[in-house]
């Protein structure tokens, strides 16, 4: 055996290298390339996509499209009847108090003092909801206090957005104890004014 490697060293030493080069030809191509991240938009994608994006953008919007719905206009002279209103309100103020008689002495319990109350200090009515109560003439403790479960049904009827909001809060025991002034029983029951 020795004689024979002695005899194709040549042959051995080739051999051998072609190994050498296989072996780093497959370890070496093994190791992990980084590849590089790609980003797309919609111009990579082509021009097509990008022009619809373009017309979709300048299209007018869904809004503009809708017809308003019928009845809409028809309070177009809500702000005089409102102005003519107030005024004969400050004409009724001005003048001199009417002397009560035996009819006029039985008024309802919902009716509005002459001076009403801060409705937001109620936990619940914030000016949104204080500006709505005001225009339906809700304008005192007094008068939520009074309400039966009719009234905040009517009420809540006109509320919108807002209805429901009377019995989750609790307006009419938090006014109750406002118009009776008592602050510590309210503060214990609702917490801090």
């Amino acid at each position: 055996m020795v004689v024979m490697l002695e005899t194709n060293q040549i042959v051995l030493a080739a051999v051998v290298l072609i190994v050498a080069f296989v072996a780093w030809w497959l370890w070496g191509r093994s190791k992990p390339t980084t590849r590089k991240r790609e980003y797309t938009d919609v111009l990579s994608e082509g021009a097509a996509p990008a022009e619809r994006n373009t017309a979709l953008i300048d299209a007018p919007s869904a809004a503009a499209l809708v017809t308003p719905p019928p009845g809409v206009g028809t309070l177009a002279g809500v702000g005089e009847v409102v102005a003519h209103a107030a005024a004969e309100e400050l004409l009724e103020a001005a003048a001199p108090p009417a002397q009560p008689t035996a009819a006029s002495s039985a008024a309802p319990a919902t009716a509005a003092p002459a001076s009403g109350d801060d409705l937001g200090r109620i936990k619940g009515v914030g000016p949104k909801l204080k500006a709505l109560l005001a225009s339906l003439g809700v304008t005192s403790f007094s008068q939520i206090a009074a309400w039966t479960d009719e009234d905040i049904a009517r009420i809540d009827a006109r509320l919108g957005s807002f209805a429901g909001r009377a019995k989750r809060d609790s307006w009419v025991e938090q006014a109750a104890l406002l118009a009776a002034g008592d602050t510590a029983a309210y503060e214990a029951r609702f917490g801090k004014l």
